[in-house]
């Protein structure tokens, strides 16, 4: 149950994410251009039921991801969430009554072959608990400044492809440190109960890397297209998790002749989130 349960709850989560994704895609197109910077716009989206559901989606995948991190290693949990990208495109086309072509059923499959052979390989084991400050630090350190220069270089560039990767980039970096943060204070909850909770810095943490993560999302999508934006955020919100399990949880993975599949799933799933995003650029 080890594996199970938290496989369970991320793909949970993943499907309320993709589903949030489409159904406050298609709130917001209702809303008139330009009311789109108007302070009032959630007022609108507040009289669309379709969003609220979105919102509700939201909350619900953030719940599953909680718990599959509660339950489950940092780098079995995070790469899941590649998912999220074909799940929201297949919603769409539910959605829509628009059949997808085989092209990007090949894609999809592309990906979910990839993951499933990329983590049967590796076997991510480790389930650690508690990190201490010395091991905080540094790695806050690096994941501030790699976005920060990450988003300088973004914001310094005019609106394309360069611009949204970058910020796609940034965002993943900042989607990667709040998993990382809410697995510790999911565990201060189920130890210590609501205070020990509510008195954790790491929970005020990851409050604040998720709302940068946010407004560096819709900056990323703003900036350029998705075919740029999407494949930096959800292949690096895997890795710099991967990498924050192993440094933060000591968490691990196979090595030695193993990387050989590895790479191979990984590879898959590179080539078809690309093709997904291509697609997503014209998606409803």
């Amino acid at each position: 149950m080890g594996f199970v349960l938290p496989v369970l709850f991320a793909l949970f989560a993943a499907l309320s994410n993709a589903l949030a994704t489409v159904l406050q895609r298609r709130a917001a197109l209702t809303v008139p251009q330009g009311k789109g910077f108007r302070f009032g716009l959630v007022l609108d989206l507040l009289r669309r039921p379709v969003w609220i559901a979105g919102i509700l989606a939201v909350i619900a995948a953030g719940v599953g991801q909680a718990a599959a991190l509660a339950t489950g290693a940092l780098v079995l949990v995070q790469p899941l969430f590649v998912l999220e990208l074909p799940l929201a495109l297949l919603i769409a086309s539910l959605l829509t009554r628009r059949r997808l072509p085989g092209a990007l059923w090949l894609a999809v499959a592309g990906v979910v072959a990839g993951l499933g052979v990329a983590l049967a390989a590796a076997a991510p084991a480790g389930n650690r608990t508690h990190v201490p400050i010395d091991r905080w630090v540094p790695a806050l350190a690096v994941c501030a400044a790699v976005v920060a220069g990450l988003a300088v270089a973004g914001l310094r560039r005019p609106p394309g492809r360069a611009r949204a990767g970058c910020l796609g980039a940034a965002t993943a970096v900042c989607y990667a440190l709040t998993a990382a943060l809410m697995k510790h204070s999911v565990y201060v909850l189920t130890e210590n109960g609501i205070i020990g909770f509510l008195t954790a810095w790491q929970t005020y943490a990851f409050g604040a890397t998720g709302i940068c993560a946010l407004l560096l999302l819709e900056h990323a999508m703003q900036g350029g297209p998705l075919v740029a934006s999407q494949p930096a955020l959800t292949l690096g919100d895997a890795s710099v998790s991967i990498a924050l399990g192993v440094a933060l949880y000591e968490e691990h993975l196979r090595a030695g002749w193993w990387l050989l599949p590895q790479l191979l799933g990984v590879a898959l799933i590179c080539a078809g989130v690309v093709a997904l995003a291509r697609a997503g650029t014209g998606a409803p």
